[in-house]
C-alpha cells in the first residue's frame, strides 16, 4: 500500500510529465548521435518513448498536458531564439535573397497543391483535404488555418506531426542524394517541408543550414496564413 502511495504520489508530480519529456529527448538523442540511424529520429523515438510511460503509468493526455505547462512556456523563447542564426548568417541570406524568394514562391505552392492533390486522387474528404492543406507549416498556424477553411484542427496537428517527421528522417538523405549540396538549398527545403521539425535536423547540418531552414519555416507560415485562405475561397 505505502509503494502504491508513493507510486501514485510520483506519476502525478506536477514535474512527472517534464521529467519522462526531457528524459526522453535527452535518450532519444544520445542514441541517434551515436548510431546516426535515420529511424531513431529524437523526436519520434521521445514521442514514442512518452506516450508508452503514460500509457503504462495510466496517466490521461490531460493529466500530461498539465504537467508540461511549465515547459510549454519555453515554445515562444525557443522560437524567437531562431533568430540568432538567422542575424549570424544575415549577409549570406541577402546574398541569396531572389533565390531564396523564388524557391519559397515555388516550393510552397507545389507543396500544398501536391498533397492536396494526393489526398482528392486517393478519394479524401473536403473536410480532409482541408485540413491537409496547412501540413508544411507548425502546428498552432496550420491548426489556425485549417479551421478557417473548413478543416479539422486536430486532424491538421496529426497531418503536421506526420510531415515534420517524415521530413526529418527521409529528407536529409534523398536530398544528399538527388545531389543537393549546398547547406541554403538543404535547409529551405527541411523548413519549407518538414517546418520546426526540419529545422532542428537542419541546425544539426551546419548553422547556415538552420539559419536558412528558419527563414524558409518562419515565411511559409506567414505566407500560408495569408495566401491559403485567399486561395481557397477564389477556388470555391
Amino acid at each position: 500500500m505505502e509503494w502504491h502511495a508513493a507510486w501514485q504520489a510520483l506519476t502525478h508530480h506536477p514535474l512527472f510529465g517534464v521529467g519522462i519529456t526531457l528524459g526522453a529527448y535527452q535518450l532519444a538523442m544520445a542514441a541517434y548521435e551515436k548510431t546516426r540511424w535515420v529511424f531513431l529520429q529524437p523526436v519520434l523515438v521521445s514521442m514514442l518513448t512518452v506516450i508508452g510511460i503514460l500509457l503504462a503509468c495510466g496517466l490521461t493526455f490531460a493529466q500530461y498536458q498539465g504537467s508540461v505547462a511549465a515547459l510549454t512556456l519555453f515554445l515562444g523563447p525557443t522560437t524567437v531564439a531562431l533568430a540568432v542564426p538567422l542575424f549570424v548568417n544575415l549577409r549570406r541570406i541577402r546574398q541569396l535573397f531572389w533565390p531564396t524568394f523564388i524557391t519559397l514562391l515555388v516550393a510552397g505552392v507545389v507543396a500544398t497543391a501536391l498533397g492536396v492533390a494526393l489526398a482528392w486522387a486517393f478519394g479524401a474528404e473536403r473536410i480532409m483535404l482541408m485540413s491537409m492543406a496547412p501540413k508544411s507549416v507548425t502546428s498552432p498556424i496550420a491548426m489556425l488555418v485549417a479551421s478557417q477553411i473548413g478543416g479539422t484542427a486536430a486532424l491538421a496537428a496529426v497531418f503536421v506531426m506526420i510531415t515534420g517527421i517524415l521530413g526529418a528522417i527521409i529528407g536529409p538523405s534523398l536530398l544528399k542524394r538527388a545531389g543537393v549540396q549546398h547547406p541554403a538549398a538543404l535547409g529551405m527545403a527541411l523548413g519549407l517541408t518538414a517546418h520546426a521539425v526540419g529545422t532542428a535536423r537542419a541546425l544539426q547540418e551546419s548553422e547556415e543550414c538552420g539559419a536558412f531552414a528558419a527563414l524558409a519555416m518562419s515565411l511559409m507560415g506567414v505566407f500560408t496564413a495569408v495566401l491559403l485562405p485567399l486561395a481557397i475561397v477564389f477556388w470555391l
